[in-house]
């Protein structure tokens, strides 16, 4: 069932039926608050993106948009919030790039996953960040080679934190891992932010995030980044090389942040919705309160956004199989 089963669901997405926005009708939307449910931690990439896109959805739809942090199984509690709430454009999701992850993931548990992404409409893509490999400021480990070379010596020993299983970090570092032949010790938090504090913390060696809740840490000099998981260097940190110029040219990782709807929502709303957004990642506001944050909006609208999730997920499936069944 893997691989085809699991293409079958990414391809699952309506790219066709988002080919053109379509004629607006007379349904109001919205007619009370919006929602935007994170299932993530606040202060993780989700949760940034969540909260620049409800400051400036809030001005264009005239309703207050409201971030609700439903943490827990990586996201996919979230997730199930929204494909369970009412198909009318008010609860809608920020999904990371791991979304469509981990439903394979639990079917290789032997478990029903709570959601797939056919069960979602993609409305735009907000941001395309790389990780960062980070660790704290005073670490031994200056270069990627010194911590691979480490980790080669004490398998399983070195420990870093995730945001979860499956998550974005678990699995750009598990990439890492599998390409450098080294095992490296997984301690899951319940979101990129938990797992910030446990690397700052010193609970933790090492981690793997986006830019946005690294950057204010690596400018006080607490933290320092390794390497980016991009294909190349990343504008925050000119610093840090690419993994392939650290000699591991297959290891790139992308963690993106996506608003996604009900599948079952009405064309009319969506292109409303679209429509909104279109307005939402142009406003310089939002331009400004993302890249403060040190993650740049990476705009998509629904079609394109869909048709690179189909591509991205194929890429992400053979990290996700070598890791298996997590026990």
């Amino acid at each position: 069932m893997h691989r085809r089963t699991f293409l079958h669901m990414a391809a699952g997405l309506p790219i066709a039926s988002l080919a053109g926005a379509p004629a607006f009708s007379a349904t109001a939307w919205p007619t009370r608050p919006v929602t935007v449910v994170v299932g993530v931690a606040a202060g993780g990439q989700a949760d940034i993106a969540a909260r620049a896109v409800s400051v400036g959805l809030a001005k264009v739809v005239g309703q207050p948009v409201i971030v609700d942090n439903r943490t827990g199984a990586g996201g996919a509690i979230g997730a199930a919030v929204v494909v369970r709430s009412d198909p009318d454009g008010h609860t809608l999701l920020m999904a990371l790039s791991a979304a469509v992850v981990l439903p394979e993931a639990e079917r290789l548990a032997g478990r029903k996953p709570l959601y797939e992404m056919s069960q979602f409409t993609p409305v735009a893509r907000v941001l395309g960040d790389p990780n960062l490999l980070t660790v704290p400021a005073n670490s031994p480990y200056k270069t990627v080679k010194d911590l691979v070379d480490d980790a080669k010596k004490r398998p399983g020993e070195i420990a870093y934190a995730s945001s979860g299983n499956f998550g974005g970090t678990h699995l750009s570092m598990e990439m890492f891992c599998q390409n450098a032949d080294i095992k490296l010790l997984h301690v899951p938090y319940r979101g990129g932010a938990p797992a910030l504090s446990g690397l700052l913390g010193d609970q933790v060696a090492v981690t793997a995030l986006g830019a946005g809740p690294l950057k204010g840490f690596t400018d006080d000099g607490k933290l320092r980044v390794l390497a980016t998981f991009g294909a190349e260097r990343h504008p925050a940190f000119p610093n840090a090389p690419t993994f392939a110029e650290s000699g591991y040219p297959d290891v790139v990782f992308n963690v993106w942040a996506g608003l996604f709807a009900p599948k079952a929502l009405p064309d009319d709303i969506l292109a409303k919705l679209r429509e909104a957004m279109r307005t939402v990642m142009a406003d310089p506001q939002t331009d400004s309160i993302l890249t403060k944050a040190g993650s740049p909006p990476a705009y998509m609208d629904a079609p394109e956004f869909a048709a690179y999730i189909a591509t991205d997920s194929a890429r992400l499936l053979k990290t996700v199989q070598k890791i298996g069944k997590l026990e």
